[in-house]
């Protein structure tokens, strides 16, 4: 019979990782993938570098997890940000950090994080077998007891650990095989959608590709509700696509944008762009009525090349009703009043984002009520476990999500080692 203390579904980020931390605390491992090549996602992630991690304090990173991060304090406490950099080190794999607490390999290349954790994972004496697709996890009398393949053999541990993905980024492997084992052991699998995904729109200056391509540094985006209320501010980089909006401020947008759609879905999404998010209003009034002063004859459109990029000129004008040859002098109030709203606030109505597949992060999935937070256990089945993004966890780019699946894989693997461990002492 073809027994292993314990099996790994998924050569992921968090499988390789959940791999390594059991046999590390002694236990025999199987890890099987159903592809050919192990840490896909993690070898094209952050361009081709790897955020590996985000060194910020514990309550900001979990701040950055909007995605149920407060569970993840438990695990934190076994294995966090800071082990992770640790772990790596001893890999041989040093981590630099980078601004807003990014950490990458010192080498920038994401294959150097993908060859170390896999040296880690054969250093542990795990069993790998690629090019498997289990077909069904085996429970028997309320415990886990194995995997059938889908070529019909079955292998037989103690405890499986689900570290399959979610369904974003399919080409490496993540379809969401894991959420069908999950329901038959007794979970609740919440509701499925994309996050961390580009924004969609038929706004008129998306339509007419009026700001295709144009990207804008450090400005403001908000979400705003049905109601007019602000559901989350963001302040950073963007970018106008063919279709919509895209760029990292705008991907931390879409999860809010994917709720309120859900709630209205007959209306469009109000996404407020403040492109002087340094300046108040009035400041921004105050600067722009002395320059309005100084050069009465100035064009307003030679005026405003002194606040925005060439292409951003003609859409803010059009959009405060203003002439391009419209001298300052010639400039009325009503005109300046509604300039200055367009340059702090200028709204374009989102419909929606791309497709959970296109998304860089799966937000739904196995409720974490159900999972125990320090050990990654279920509550519904003995000997079964999950990590990665199989959970109910998402988090913004930024090293947030790959740190929660490598603690969490690292957790999983432990507690699947120690409760194997103390049931064969029973």
């Amino acid at each position: 019979m073809n027994k292993k203390d314990v099996i790994v579904i998924g050569g992921g980020t968090s499988g390789l990782m959940a791999s390594a931390a059991a046999g590390m605390h002694g236990a025999s491992v199987l890890l099987l993938d159903k592809g050919n090549k192990l840490g896909r996602k993690m070898a094209i992630s952050g361009g081709g570098r790897c955020n590996v991690t985000n060194i910020k304090e514990i309550d900001e990173v979990i701040q950055h997890i909007p995605g149920n991060g407060r569970f993840l304090y438990s695990t934190f406490s076994v294995f966090n940000n800071k082990d992770i950099v640790q772990f790596f080190d001893d890999l041989g794999v040093p981590l630099k950090e980078e601004d807003n607490g990014r950490m990458f390999p010192v080498t920038d290349k994401a294959q150097s994080v993908v060859e170390a954790l896999l040296r880690r994972v054969r250093e542990s004496g795990v069993e790998i077998r690629t090019n498997l697709g289990v077909k069904n996890v085996l429970y028997q009398e309320g415990r886990t007891v194995g995997v059938e393949l889908m070529n019909g053999e079955k292998y037989y541990a103690d405890a499986v650990i689900v570290a399959v993905g979610g369904k974003s980024v399919p080409h490496t492997g993540s379809t969401g095989d894991g959420y069908a084992w999950a329901e038959e052991a007794g979970h609740t699998i919440t509701e499925l959608f994309p996050t961390e995904v580009p924004l969609t729109s038929s706004d008129k200056l998306i339509k007419e590709k009026m700001l295709q391509g144009v990207s804008l540094r450090d400005v403001s985006l908000t979400v705003r509700n049905a109601k007019g209320k602000a559901l989350v501010i963001h302040r950073g980089d963007m970018l106008f696509t063919h279709f919509g909006l895209s760029g990292p401020m705008a991907l931390r947008c879409s999860q809010f944008v994917v709720k309120e759609r859900k709630k209205h879905p007959e209306r469009d999404v109000a996404i407020e762009i403040d492109l002087f998010p340094n300046l108040t209003l009035g400041q921004l009034t105050e600067q722009l009525q002395q320059n309005i002063r100084n050069n009465p004859k100035r064009q307003m459109k030679t005026i405003m090349k002194e606040y925005l990029t060439e292409r951003m000129i003609p859409v803010i004008l059009e959009r405060a009703q203003i002439p391009e040859e419209t001298t300052a002098a010639h400039l009325s109030q009503v005109q300046l009043h509604t300039l200055l709203q367009n340059l702090k606030a200028l709204t374009v109505y989102v419909n929606g984002t791309l497709s959970i597949e296109k998304a860089f992060v799966t937000g739904g999935g196995v409720h974490v009520k159900e999972v125990h937070p320090k050990t990654m256990h279920s509550k519904k089945m003995q000997g079964l476990f999950f990590c990665g993004e199989v959970l109910d966890i998402h988090g913004y780019t930024g090293g947030y999500n790959i740190t929660a699946a490598l603690c969490t894989g690292y957790v999983a693997g432990k507690s699947a080692a120690e409760l194997v461990q103390e049931w064969k002492e029973n």
